[in-house]
This record gives structure tokens, C-alpha cells and sequence, in this order.
């Protein structure tokens, strides 16, 4: 009698672990700013899971052939460790970064960012919020750093949105899974949610098409 095949091993999504340290430590910084945290558990916290977790869980993102997670896990882990290697750089009077240096180095995150928020729209509700918190906290700190230093507190608060959203979608992902429905709805895209989908036509037919909506 012949052996059954064994069945695949199940695949993890890496999202969970790049959502969470996104989450976490976005939160811890902003703690931070507020003035209820010090500097030290932003640093470590930033070059272990923020960077180097979040990196990993990039790279794995790649290997799923998700660009967007690919992109923004990978590129957000090497931000929070070039923020916390100028942190401490300046801590030590190494390549000391000034208020405007700090602040020309988050508008080219800025820039960054609203490439990834238009594609975050197409997604999911979810998706579609946290990079339209994430990309307002980036513009307020923006503006703060240039000579507005009231709206760092203000980008605090909506960073700190932004971050349990971040979170909310990694809820989403394990409990939707343990439950074994859609418990945590990720909301429609923002953009493109009625556009109907275009299916493929094999040749030599004339095929009937229904259009789904997305």
C-alpha cells in the first residue's frame, strides 16, 4: 500500500512580528517625546526589535513575494536603527546631528512614506489608516524640527494612533486565524475598492464575463 504524501508545513506570516515591532516600538518613542520615557529603552528597544526583528520579518516578506511588506518591514527596521545609531552617535559627540539635520533626515522619510501611503490605500481600511497616521506624524514632526516645536507633541499623539493600528492588524492576523473566522474586519481600500476585477480570457473562447467586485 502506497504512502499517503505528507502535507506541507504550514507557513507563518511574517507581518506579525514586523506589525509588532513596528507597534511597539513607534509607541516607546513616542512615550518618549511625551517625556514619560527615557532615552534608553527607545535605543534598545529600536535596534532590537524595531530594527533588526522588524528586518527579518522583511526579508521573510520577500520570500512570500509580498513587495509592499517587503519594502516597509525592511526599510522601517534600518529606520529605527540608523535613528538609534544617531542617537547614540550624538550621545558621544560622534557625527552629532543637529535639530535641522534631524529634521532634513524625517522628510526623506517623509518622501518615503507617501510612496508606501498610496499603496497602503489600495489595500485595506486598516492598511490605509495606519499610513495616513504614520505619514501626518511624519509631516507634524516635519514642521516641528523647522520651527514649530509645539507639534512634536502633537505628532506624538497621532503616532501613537498609528502604532496601536499597527497592532490592530497584527491582532487581526493571529486571533482571525485561532478563531477560525473573521473576527478583526481590515475595512475596504480606500482606493479602488469597486474597481471590478479583470479576469483572463483563454484563447479561442468567448467567454461570458461577470465582473467581481473587490
Amino acid at each position: 500500500m502506497a504512502n499517503s504524501p505528507a502535507s506541507s508545513p504550514k507557513s507563518c506570516n511574517p507581518a506579525v512580528v514586523g506589525l509588532a515591532a513596528f507597534g511597539l516600538t513607534t509607541l516607546v518613542l513616542q512615550f518618549h517625546n511625551l517625556g514619560w520615557v527615557g532615552t534608553g529603552p527607545v535605543v534598545w528597544l529600536g535596534l532590537v526589535f524595531g530594527g533588526l526583528a522588524q528586518m527579518i520579518a522583511g526579508f521573510q516578506e520577500m520570500k512570500t513575494g509580498n513587495n509592499f511588506g517587503y519594502c516597509a518591514f525592511t526599510s522601517y527596521g534600518a529606520f529605527w536603527i540608523s535613528l538609534c545609531l544617531m542617537m547614540v552617535a550624538g550621545h558621544f559627540d560622534l557625527f552629532k546631528s543637529s535639530t535641522t539635520d534631524t529634521g532634513w533626515f524625517l522628510v526623506a522619510w517623509t518622501l518615503f512614506t507617501a510612496i508606501l501611503w498610496v499603496g497602503a490605500l489600495r489595500i485595506h481600511g486598516a492598511m490605509a489608516l495606519t499610513f495616513t497616521l504614520l505619514l501626518a506624524g511624519f509631516v507634524l514632526l516635519d514642521l516641528g524640527h523647522f520651527g514649530f516645536p509645539s507639534l512634536n507633541t502633537v505628532a506624538a499623539y497621532v503616532l501613537i494612533g498609528c502604532a496601536l493600528c499597527a497592532w490592530y492588524m497584527m491582532a487581526r492576523i493571529l486571533l482571525n486565524e485561532l478563531c477560525g473566522r473573521e473576527l478583526l474586519p481590515a475595512g475596504k481600500p480606500w482606493v479602488g475598492a469597486n474597481k471590478p476585477a479583470v479576469a483572463a480570457v483563454p484563447p479561442m473562447t468567448v467567454p461570458s464575463l461577470v465582473g467581481h467586485r473587490a
